[in-house]
């Protein structure tokens, strides 16, 4: 038996898996291989990883990991879970039973991109969510800004540290008349209508076409998209979540351990505040050490 099954070996996943090949403990990773940020030319802020292509940062801590022999990484995907803390049994789509104490799931969350046509092409590169992970590169530019609910007046605020050039696309939302006044007040204009299409050329802008009106170029524009888990697992145990603004997240105490005893999350998967490569890795270095010391005798 392992001592820790991981769902999901992207950053969460592989830095608690990290820290319990270090306790050597037994521990199998199931991954798809399909992590969040895949579509992201760059992973930003990172500390000593920075400006690096995510993919090229797992497949590094992949080999790295090569070194402890109580770690094996498995690539399946995890179709259901039973049993209790102690004796969870994690069956795979390729039809191996495998079981362990413990449980992390780190298996994520997709993004729900709007039937919108050139969104899907360009989410990542001229279409991005995070100033922290892409301000830097396209500071003092013309920043657009697709509105999204009440939040994204946080953003706005968040946006004035990189720049002063900035439209928000209300895309149908009816922006109260006191926000507006905010808006108008920091010289932030408002394009009415719905997106209709998204254009993305070599110099790396975003021209927004609309359903009323002349279509508006910027250099980059940021977005928050609903997303919702990659996997329904967290359902079929019942595990507590929490509503954000984008969509759930599983409910975890400071240990990272979930509502149902033996079972941790890290990652975006439950983080309810903020996607970031950083956080999902803390995260995951605490859930594995929390496993662990629950274990000791």
């Amino acid at each position: 038996m392992n001592d820790v099954i991981i769902i999901g070996g992207s950053f969460a996943g592989l830095a608690a898996a990290l820290q319990l090949g270090r306790a050597r403990r037994k521990v199998t990773v199931l991954d798809t291989g399909l992590p969040r940020n895949r579509f992201a030319g760059h992973s930003h802020g990172l500390l000593g990883h920075d400006h690096k292509p995510p993919l090229d940062i797992l497949a590094e801590a992949r080999r790295q990991l090569a070194r402890y022999p109580t770690v094996r990484l498995v690539t399946a995907r995890a179709d259901s879970i039973s049993g209790a803390i102690d004796d969870f049994c994690v069956l795979t789509g390729d039809g191996e039973s495998v079981r362990a104490r413990r449980l992390i799931l780190s298996y994520g969350v997709v993004d729900q991109i709007p039937d919108v046509p050139g969104y899907a092409e360009n989410w990542g590169t001229s279409i991005v969510p995070c100033p922290y992970c892409d301000g830097f590169e396209v500071a003092g530019q013309h920043w657009g800004l697709v509105w999204s609910g009440p939040q994204s007046m946080n953003q706005v605020r968040l946006f004035h540290d990189w720049t002063d050039m900035l439209t928000v696309f209300a895309n149908g939302h009816d922006i109260p008349p006191d926000i507006q006044a905010d808006l108008a007040r920091r010289g932030i204009s408002v394009v009415n209508g719905r997106i209709t299409e998204i254009d993305h050329d070599e110099n790396h802008n975003a021209t927004v076409r609309l359903n009323a009106g002349l279509p508006v170029a910027v250099d980059i524009l940021f977005a928050h998209p609903r997303n919702k888990p990659s996997a329904r697992l967290h359902e079929s145990l019942g595990l507590a979540t929490v509503d954000t603004p984008q969509g759930i997240a599983l409910k975890v105490d400071e240990r990272r351990e979930t509502s149902v005893p033996g079972i941790y999350a890290a990652g975006d998967l439950a983080n309810p505040l903020m996607a970031s490569v950083t956080l999902a890795i803390s995260h995951g270095a605490t859930a594995g050490i929390s496993a662990q010391q629950s274990m000791l005798v």
